[in-house]
């Protein structure tokens, strides 16, 4: 995998909104027996003190999918052999995209912080992600495109 100029930084889309990710950004949501992997975002981050999927900014020539497997081994030490990848779900701001690359686990694994960009992280019951105090892009994408498939009430 050649990874380009590294993509951090902050950029402004077309909708007038700021992001960080010079060339879009990409999470994993990790599903394991009916729970996600979640991570309580450090407090002086953009959105801090929210709950979120691992993830960050792309480097210049990485897919979607490798910036995702990337980020989540850096911020969780998570093996990315070890999640089976699925589809993908873009929310394209013009001139920016956010990916959140959809995998599974045959059964949750214990994950620590390893980074510094999370201070916990939690396998959460599906039916339980939209008690938590999300952080807006997550809750959004999780209001729309999942909280339905899995019989959840998502965020209010």
């Amino acid at each position: 995998m050649a990874r380009g100029a590294n993509g951090d930084g902050w950029v402004v889309c077309g909708q007038g909104h700021r992001h960080w990710g010079r060339y879009g950004a990409a999470g994993l949501l990790l599903v394991a027996q009916e729970q996600v992997l979640l991570a309580h975002r450090i407090f002086w981050s953009h959105h801090g003190n929210t709950w979120g999927i691992p993830g960050g900014a792309r480097d210049e020539r990485e897919t979607a999918v490798e910036a995702a497997l990337r980020e989540a081994a850096e911020e969780t030490g998570l093996d990315p052999a070890d999640a089976v990848v699925g589809t993908e779900s873009v929310d394209d701001h013009g001139g920016w995209a956010y990916t959140t690359v959809h995998a599974t686990l045959d059964a949750p694994v214990p994950l620590t912080p390893q980074d510094g960009e999370a201070s916990e992280l939690r396998w959460v019951p599906l039916s339980e992600v939209g008690d938590l105090d999300l952080h807006p892009g997550f809750a959004a994408f999780w209001a729309e495109h999942l909280a339905w498939e899995h019989g959840c009430s998502g965020p209010q």
